[in-house]
């Protein structure tokens, strides 16, 4: 593969799409039910996002390979059928490698092929492009929605417990002890950013942030420079 295409406008977009502009958390406000349940600290939030990364590289490498063998009337359950059996590998992959983590993210493993982001990309743009921006597109989504899930989960186990990356040896294996840090010695914690609301009130202002963000960058562009202004006046 040529690594310059990555570079091209094409890939560019698909990239800021996924990572900042379409972001399934921070934009489409998609998969919630797992980003509240499962980010209660960040070392969850890091092994369901990667999880779901994988899962989406993949369904939308195997969409794409496909399409234009699956009849347009079936193609919604039959790209059910696929995700289902990706999402059943990489569930007995975390069972046999990293069961802890298994056990701890549970049902939502499983709950990975209702998730609608993967399905809609899947629908949307897979079953109409060729594999390598198919996977392109899976992989800078799955990104965008893992950073988010790190994030978030960041954020609520610093505030509830002081903590950055707990148990990340245990729930990920040996390689990852370095993540784990204290932050707050002798934190006495604050038990509601450990519970779904607290998880509600940070997603809210991680949204907040970043159409904050966006507004600004908006009105830059919009803003007419000093040089716009001089020449708009010798015109008039």
């Amino acid at each position: 593969m040529n690594l310059s295409i990555l570079f091209s406008e094409q890939y560019r977009k698909i990239a800021r799409d996924g990572l900042w502009d379409n972001n399934v958390v921070l934009t489409q406000n998609l998969a919630l039910c797992p980003l509240l349940a499962v980010t209660g600290t960040a070392t969850n939030g890091l092994g369901m996002g990667l999880a779901t990364m994988v899962v989406m590289v993949a369904s939308n490498a195997a969409v794409s390979v496909s399409r234009h063998l699956i009849p347009s009337e079936i193609r919604i359950p039959i790209f059910v059928l696929l995700i289902a059996a990706l999402v059943t590998l990489v569930d007995i992959f975390l069972n046999a490698w990293m069961h802890e983590l298994h056990k701890v993210l549970g049902l939502f493993i499983p709950l990975i092929v209702t998730n609608c982001v993967i399905l809609g990309r899947a629908e949307a743009f897979a079953s109409k492009q060729p594999v390598m921006p198919s996977m392109w597109d899976g992989l800078m989504m799955g990104v965008g929605f893992t950073a988010a899930m790190v994030v978030l989960g960041a954020m609520r186990e610093i505030s509830s417990a002081g903590t950055l990356f707990a148990n990340a040896s245990v729930l990920l294996g040996e390689s990852f002890r370095f993540l784990e840090t204290t932050l707050i010695p002798e934190y006495k914690g604050f038990l509601l950013m450990a519970l779904p609301p607290g998880g509600f009130i940070m997603l809210g202002f991680m949204v907040a942030l970043k159409r904050l963000l966006d507004r600004k960058a908006a009105a830059k562009i919009t803003e007419p420079t000093i040089i716009d202004t001089i020449v708009l006046e010798e015109g008039a």
